[in-house]
């Protein structure tokens, strides 16, 4: 599990980074015709939502990967299906990935604003520390259509599914929990299960032995 995690970790810095020193802000390159790296930067959630100020945000992404790590490591050493392990590495990695972003970019790296940011520049950073964006660029427009006329308000406007920019990271993250709620609902049950098995035994080993 460290190696994907690793591996993950560095294809995700490895993107952000390359698109950040080598797109201005906007910027957009065509691969097909459902799918363009689009280079944006998002100071909320992931896929673009914004919900909660910056600061309240890195540290809950913080405190919930140190949740998620506690879960990977308690299950690692139990006899969890691989397929469970592999989606709670997914979620860990995706969050580690879009942290990193929010606690260093600021002070990393100049604005992109009609330029290509320097890294480390002399008068420093955008932002400071945990004030950093997250850099996304992956753009699937599949469908490119119109509302029917007859839907109130929105009839005869573009519609675009799917029309969400994200990155690696939230890929890693959607893919993981979707995965677990589909195949391994349970599990959680399971570890919260154990653990509360595994604080009662000594006590009831106390009371047999008495």
């Amino acid at each position: 599990m460290v190696i994907l995690i690793l591996l993950l970790l560095v294809i995700d810095q490895g993107s952000k980074i390359y698109v950040k020193t080598h797109m201005v802000l906007g910027e957009r390159i065509r691969v097909t015709d459902w799918f363009y790296i689009l280079f944006t930067e998002n100071p909320g959630m992931a896929f673009g939502w914004q919900l909660f100020d910056k600061i309240f945000l890195t540290l809950f992404r913080i405190i919930a990967s140190a949740g998620i790590m506690w879960i990977l490591v308690r299950t690692t050493r139990r006899s969890y299906p691989m397929g469970f392990l592999i989606c709670i590495a997914l979620i860990f990695a995706g969050a580690v990935g879009n942290i990193f972003d929010s606690i260093f970019y600021g002070v990393i790296f100049d604005h992109s604003y009609g330029q290509i940011a320097t890294p480390f520049p002399p008068s420093g950073g955008y932002a400071g520390w945990m004030h950093g964006k997250v850099v996304d660029m992956l753009y699937f427009p599949i469908i490119r259509s119109t509302y029917p006329a007859w839907i109130p308000s929105v009839g005869g406007e573009p519609f675009i599914f799917f029309s969400p920019i994200f990155n690696l990271a939230d890929a890693c993250i959607s893919v993981g929990v979707i995965a677990l709620l589909i195949f391994y609902p349970h599990s959680f049950g399971h570890i919260l299960n154990s653990d509360e098995a595994s604080r009662t035994e000594p006590n009831n080993a106390g009371q047999a032995n008495g």
